[in-house]
Formats: C-alpha cells, sequence, structure tokens
C-alpha cells in the first residue's frame, strides 16, 4: 500500500505516471481537499473512492462537518463514495451515520468521524475488490453544498437565536472560530451554553458573561480568548474585563 500527499494533480506528469505504473485496483481519498483531475479516474483496476465527512448528498463540498454543525443537524456520518468528475457527486456503496450530540463541536466530531471511517474501511474496501460492493447513485434534487468556511462568517450576530449562536460557536470551533467585537478588540467564544437570561440583545446579564439573545434565551460562556491573548476559563477572564453586568455589546 502506498500512501501519496501531492500539493495538486493538475499538470503533474510526475504523479499521473506514478500511479499508472502502480498498476493499482483502487485508490482511496481521505481528506484531501484537491479535486482529482479525470484523466486519473481510470488508472486503477476499480477506481477511486472516497471518504466524505457527510450524509451524501447533503453537505458536498469542504467543510461539511462545521456546516453539518451550525445547520443544528440532528446526526451526521460517513459516506464511502466513487469519485466522478463532478464534486462529491457518485455513487455511494455505504453510509454511516452517529447521533449528533448537544454541544459536540467540529473537533470532536472530526475525530469520531475519523475513528468510524478508520474502522469501517477497510471492510469496504474488501467488498469492492470483491466486485460485492453495492454502489447507489445520490439523489441529486436532495444535495446541499457545504462551502469552504470564510472567517467572517465567525461574528456573532446577537439579534440571532440562541440556538443559532451556539451552533456557530461549536461548528467554528477551533478554527476560525466565533467572535465579537468589544471596544476594538476581538473576542473569541471557544465554549458556551444556552441559558434562559432574559434582556436586550447583546446585553450582558451577568458578571459571568452571560450575554442576552431573542426569545427570552441567552448564551452563557465557560472558555473564551481575548485577540492575542490565551484562552480563559470565564471566572479567570472576568477578574480583569472592562465586559462588566450591564454593557450592550454591538453587533458591529
Amino acid at each position: 500500500m502506498e500512501f501519496r500527499s501531492p500539493e495538486t494533480l493538475k499538470n503533474n506528469d510526475e504523479e499521473f505516471q506514478f500511479i499508472k505504473n502502480m498498476n493499482a485496483d483502487l485508490a482511496i481519498v481521505v481528506a484531501y481537499g484537491q479535486i482529482i483531475p479525470k484523466e486519473y479516474l481510470n488508472l486503477t483496476k476499480k477506481g477511486f473512492i472516497n471518504i466524505h465527512g457527510s450524509i451524501l448528498p447533503k453537505w458536498r463540498g469542504a467543510a461539511p462537518i462545521q456546516r453539518s454543525i451550525m445547520n443544528l443537524d440532528n446526526e451526521v456520518g460517513v459516506s464511502v463514495m466513487k469519485i466522478v468528475e463532478e464534486l462529491d457527486s457518485g455513487p455511494t456503496c455505504n453510509i454511516y451515520k452517529i447521533k449528533l450530540e448537544d454541544n459536540e463541536n467540529a473537533q470532536e466530531i472530526s475525530e469520531k468521524l475519523s475513528l468510524l471511517a478508520a474502522e469501517k474501511i477497510l471492510d469496504n474496501i474488501d467488498e469492492i475488490l470483491d466486485n460485492k460492493a453495492k454502489f447507489i447513485d445520490q439523489n441529486h434534487s436532495e444535495a446541499t453544498y457545504a462551502k469552504k468556511i470564510d472567517k467572517t462568517e465567525g461574528r456573532i450576530n446577537w439579534n440571532d437565536e440562541a440556538s443559532t449562536i451556539l451552533g456557530k460557536i461549536n461548528g467554528l470551533f477551533p478554527s476560525p472560530g466565533a467572535f465579537f467585537n468589544f471596544n476594538g478588540e476581538r473576542y473569541k467564544i471557544l465554549k458556551a451554553g444556552i441559558s434562559n437570561g432574559l434582556g436586550k440583545a447583546g446585553e450582558v446579564l451577568s458578571d459571568e458573561l452571560e450575554i442576552a439573545c431573542i426569545n427570552n434565551k441567552s448564551i452563557k460562556i465557560y472558555e473564551i480568548q481575548r485577540q492575542g491573548k490565551k484562552t480563559q476559563k470565564i471566572n479567570e477572564f472576568m477578574l480583569g474585563s472592562l465586559i462588566k453586568k450591564g454593557t450592550l455589546i454591538s453587533n458591529v
């Protein structure tokens, strides 16, 4: 078995010839992040398969785990898919699902799905090589796209519902992170929960940095990182913070 991770396959004659000369039965692609050019797809006897971090056809694209958490999905998973020219649109032979538990973040889900994929891939390889795998076309009309995360998406809008804000905090952990601005500085929220605090959207409700949202809910912050500083538990952070109870944090 050979492991390769070239920066690009496009116009890469050396890599093309290497794979061609291997005369391999099967190529497996995991978290590569590059398009496989169509001229490569017939270089192995059984083609190329991909282990994609979503329940296809939902969340094709670069950031399926983050988008799933931010969308407040109830479950996540991995799909074993044959690679075709179109992005993440090939037929699947197996899809494995797990429940998305309350307040799980993208790092935790990535680790869970990595372990799940590692456990299941060997069985899939055996099925494919033995011609027992059944690939089923995706329902393309149900496809959704998990576009690459932009750093600006991390900005919190306190006029959103608490569940939406918490989904953003968890979905963008650890990077690029969900944040708010105060006095010209950025504050990244690393861990938080939902509470029942009542106040104006963006109002600090307690000395432990509980911030009001809409619909009589609030975000209770447990870990935070001030711009250029280390991560702190909220009790430590509040000792020297200028963000006091009664402060109104804007969405700008």
